[in-house]
């Protein structure tokens, strides 16, 4: 039997068979170069998406609630104004621990008698833990009214709203604010005072010296008064309608700066006078004893610690579940036109 021969190939097609053969090993290659490319890129997107829930989940629930408790302070604020304005106005001062004694309270004698004689202006501040706030703001009013002062603002609020049985709503007071008024001899006796009040926390007093500003002030007062006397005779003598129309307009000029040099240094003396006491009030809170821990309790602990991982991982995954399908959906689409581009392309070579 002979064996049947084939008839000689030219070179070119030769080389055009080989060339589709490597080009098709070649294409083989790449498909499986991003099978496997695409199985780790859907291990890495399951992996990046469980780790974004598990961040992503508990900010979310500590978010909701941050936004529940402040929603439930504002609900439970209640303001309380008394004689002489808002707490809005009152001044606001430094606090520094408390650190003083009866050596302190001599040294601010000490420190009133030696400006004696200039134009000190003082504040003082506090803060005081009470057991009853509403009654503390009392207390610190009568204090300033027996010193010979009196209450200028006053706050009540800041704690949650407490629904008893009758359904009423009654407000529970976490802490106050008020700001007296007291004459400035009075002001470290008052405040050594707030300890009789509560517990003392912070305590800070701060002066300033404006004896020059009331002394420039008086000159300019005095200097005014006398123009406006002149200006004055002035306008009694004046002979013509032109000399009186210019005395009445030095004169109201005269007069207009003279009033606000006056309000200025009565605002200055009033200050000087009456020192402002800021009293920020917070009720104490009640100590809790720990029970000691043991292995039920780490038990417990860890327990509740793995629920709320994965309620946040949950809560992570339902928040980027709608921005995993749409990111599906154009991964498939990107997909389905790079085959078809593919397969014409082959179609097109073969």
């Amino acid at each position: 039997m002979t064996t049947p021969t084939l008839p000689p190939l030219p070179h070119d097609r030769v080389d055009a068979i080989e060339t589709a053969v490597f080009g098709r090993i070649a294409d083989e290659r790449d498909r499986a170069r991003r099978r496997r490319r695409g199985i780790w890129g859907g291990v890495a997107a399951a992996a990046a998406v469980v780790l974004v829930a598990g961040v992503v989940g508990p900010w979310l629930t500590t978010t909701t609630g941050t936004s529940a408790s402040s929603t439930s302070t504002e609900a439970g604020g209640l303001t309380e104004q008394f004689t002489g304005g808002s707490a809005g106005d009152a001044p606001v001062v430094p606090v520094v621990p408390d650190s003083r004694s009866a050596s302190g309270a001599a040294s601010d004698a000490a420190g009133s008698a030696t400006t004696a004689g200039r134009d000190v202006v003082a504040t003082g501040s506090s803060t005081v833990e009470v057991d009853d706030v509403r009654a503390a703001i009392d207390e610190v009013s009568a204090a300033a009214a027996a010193a010979g002062g009196y209450v200028e603002s006053s706050q009540i609020g800041g704690g949650p709203v407490v629904m008893p049985i009758d359904g009423a709503s009654t407000p529970a007071v976490g802490s106050g604010f008020v700001t007296v008024r007291v004459p400035a001899e009075a002001l470290t006796q008052v405040m050594a005072g707030l300890r009789e009040i509560g517990d003392v926390t912070a305590t800070s007093v701060t002066r300033s010296d404006v004896t020059e500003q009331s002394v420039d002030l008086r000159a300019r007062v005095a200097a005014g008064e006398a123009s406006v006397a002149r200006l004055t005779q002035l306008l009694a003598q004046a002979a013509s309608v032109s000399d009186l129309v210019t005395a009445e307009s030095a004169l109201a000029d005269r007069q207009a700066q003279l009033d606000s040099d006056r309000q200025v240094l009565q605002s200055i003396e009033s200050q000087v006078a009456l020192s402002s006491l800021n009293v920020q009030l917070t009720e104490r809170t009640a100590s809790v004893t720990a029970d000691p821990a043991g292995f039920g309790d780490g038990l417990s602990a860890g327990w509740n610690g793995l629920v709320a991982t994965l309620n946040g991982v949950v809560i992570g995954l339902g928040f980027l579940l709608p921005w995993i399908v749409v990111a599906g959906v154009v991964a498939a689409v990107v997909w389905a036109v790079r085959r078809y581009v593919r397969r014409r392309r082959t179609a097109r070579e073969g």
